[in-house]
């Protein structure tokens, strides 16, 4: 392509590595010419990474292969010279105890390999649950231009006469099979068909929640979030992120000019409309955290208040993905709630939100509700607080049985979850309906992690008496697949001394949601008496990542970062000596 006059190449970041007639610029030359590459392949042209969290063991990603070199062919296309860089790839169904405990040393990788590279812009290529956070906050800090490209969901699944959702009918099926309702043959036959094709979720779980709030805050093309993984409007749609990577190289678009506090709000305003994933409070708090912008559970709360869920989408309703982009995608959804949005925030497409939604149109009422007729008027997650929860927990609403919504019965508390696994089906175990399933020791710290424990099972003896929800509490997160009656993140958690430490099997809880509270029923003379008995000792694991895991992680309504990269943060750019 040949050289637009109008750009100056001496202005491009990585015109400090190769421009320059000096001995390292040689050296920085010389190498890639024996990778094959010849002075036309980076002379005058911007570098654009392609970081690529491919990996054999993250089904998400599974075509992430084949992506990336559709983002390099768009790369090539608009004059820009591609250099794919691996970054950690975190994928949810492999990793243990959770990858939520590396979201942290991914935005690191992130951070690092943008400012320490020759790099003028960067795709960021993830979709499964945590790479998704991870790059926009290495790429908020590290500052360079940067432009997201989300997995994709995967199509729908199907077995027999059902439309099967990953994670949700998982744990349906498996309630039943628990039950005595469902064969091997049957389950067998789910397994098989459940993950139909490579892509994230294609319920509204973590990954899509988060593929929207990042197309809402304008880091993605519009209407990349809902594009199902192996349509071929996948494969366009890489190619058209490598070609605007290429214009946000010349025109030094950063992250920092993108993302406000308006735009964050945005994102929130989002993921409450899809129903999307709990998750997304955690996240966005983080996200906001590394912008220098204040974000608490209140304000999700008050946003909550007046936020209409417009998304009939699983687990909370009864669509899928490809469902979602069949009735016109999240520009559509957003069209519909654009007076709750500031309009005005830029995207990287280089144009206002407002302009990037204004011709969207919603193929399907029944998806993608109307204003007069929403999935539900408000409330889609809500915060509870209470002397359980002094610094706030999560729930679902939508996803919950609405007759416990307003819940008091006797705890019934597991330590830990091999306790839990070990106990639960005990045909002895004294639970009723009317029980509060407790699980500590299940938070950041505790876990250690803060793994998706939160939809705790329901005991064997219940299922088999057709109980199929009961209140569960825990300083946990739960897939944004999962549904049920589940209080989450309850801040602080047990193993920093959070009052869920303190509570004992028979003590009575009770949970309030259209009043936003939860409450112990337990006087506060006994709690002090029971916390002098029971000192908390934090765990800190000896060496190695644990270790900086454990001293420096936040707790859940801060966002669970690293307290030492909180606030803005781009770091000095390497010297070129």
């Amino acid at each position: 392509m040949p050289h637009d006059d109008s750009h100056d190449p001496t202005q491009l970041r990585s015109h400090r590595w190769f421009g320059p007639d000096d001995m390292r610029s040689f050296g920085h030359r010389s190498r890639l010419k024996g990778m094959g590459f010849d002075d036309i392949d980076y002379q005058n042209r911007p570098v654009i990474a392609i970081l690529n969290t491919w990996s054999e063991l993250n089904t998400c990603h599974s075509h992430f292969r084949d992506r990336a070199d559709e983002v390099r062919r768009g790369i090539l296309q608009s004059g820009g010279f591609p250099v794919e860089v691996p970054v950690m790839s975190l994928g949810e169904m492999m990793m243990k105890p959770t990858t939520m405990l590396y979201r942290n040393l991914l935005a690191m990788e992130v951070e690092e390999v943008l400012r320490c590279h020759p790099v003028d812009a960067a795709v960021l290529m993830g979709g499964c649950d945590k790479t998704v956070p991870a790059m926009l906050m290495g790429a908020i800090s590290a500052d360079i231009p940067s432009i997201f490209l989300p997995a994709g969901p995967m199509l729908k699944g199907r077995w027999k006469n059902e439309t099967l959702g990953s994670g949700s009918d998982v744990w349906k099926y498996w309630d039943e099979r628990v039950a005595g309702n469902l064969c091997d043959r049957d389950w067998n036959g789910i397994e098989n068909c459940i993950a139909r094709s490579a892509g994230t979720c294609m319920t509204m779980g973590t990954a899509s929640t988060m593929a929207c709030v990042t197309e809402a805050m304008g880091m993605s093309l519009g209407g990349a979030a809902c594009v199902p993984a192996v349509f071929a409007d996948h494969s366009r749609l890489a190619t058209q992120t490598g070609r605007r990577a290429v214009q946000m190289a010349w025109q030094n678009l950063k992250p920092s000019d993108i993302l406000t506090r308006q735009s964050i709000e945005n994102a929130v305003v989002t993921s409450l409309a899809i129903g999307g994933s709990t998750n997304a409070i955690v996240h966005l708090i983080a996200i906001a955290g590394r912008l220098g912008v204040p974000l608490n559970l209140e304000r999700f709360d008050e946003l909550s208040r007046s936020t209409p869920v417009l998304g009939d989408l699983r687990p909370g309703g009864r669509f899928l993905m490809e469902d979602f982009y069949n009735a016109g995608g999240l520009p559509a959804l957003l069209g519909r709630l654009s007076d709750l949005l500031d309009t005005q925030c830029m995207t990287v497409a280089g144009v206002s939100l407002g302009e990037q939604i204004e011709s969207a149109e919603v193929i399907d009422d029944e998806v993608i509700r109307t204003r007069d007729n929403p999935v539900s008027p408000a409330g889609g997650t809500c915060l509870l607080t209470g002397n359980l929860a002094p610094n706030g927990c999560v729930i679902k609403s939508i996803a919950a049985d609405p007759k416990l919504l307003s819940h008091r019965g006797p705890a019934l508390v597991f330590d830990d979850y091999p306790q839990m696994k070990a106990t639960l089906n005990d045909p002895d175990l004294d639970v009723t309906a009317d029980s509060v399933l407790i699980l500590r020791n299940a938070g950041p710290l505790g876990a250690p992690g803060f793994p998706e424990w939160g939809m705790l099972p329901i005991p064997k003896k219940l299922l088999q008496a057709g109980v199929r929800d009961m209140v569960r509490i825990s300083d946990a997160r739960m897939s944004g697949t999962s549904y049920g009656t589940c209080v989450l993140h309850i801040a602080p958690e047990s193993a920093v001394g959070g009052p869920l430490a303190l509570v004992e099997t028979g003590d009575e809880i009770e949970i309030d949601v259209p009043n936003r509270r939860i409450h112990w029923h337990v006087s506060d003379d006994q709690i002090e008496r029971r916390r002098a008995a029971s000192p908390t000792v934090k765990p800190v694991p000896p060496r190695g990542y644990g270790h900086l895991y454990a001293t420096h992680v936040t707790q859940a309504d801060q966002g669970c970062d690293f307290d030492f990269l909180v606030g803005r943060s781009p770091g000095e750019e390497p010297g070129i000596h």
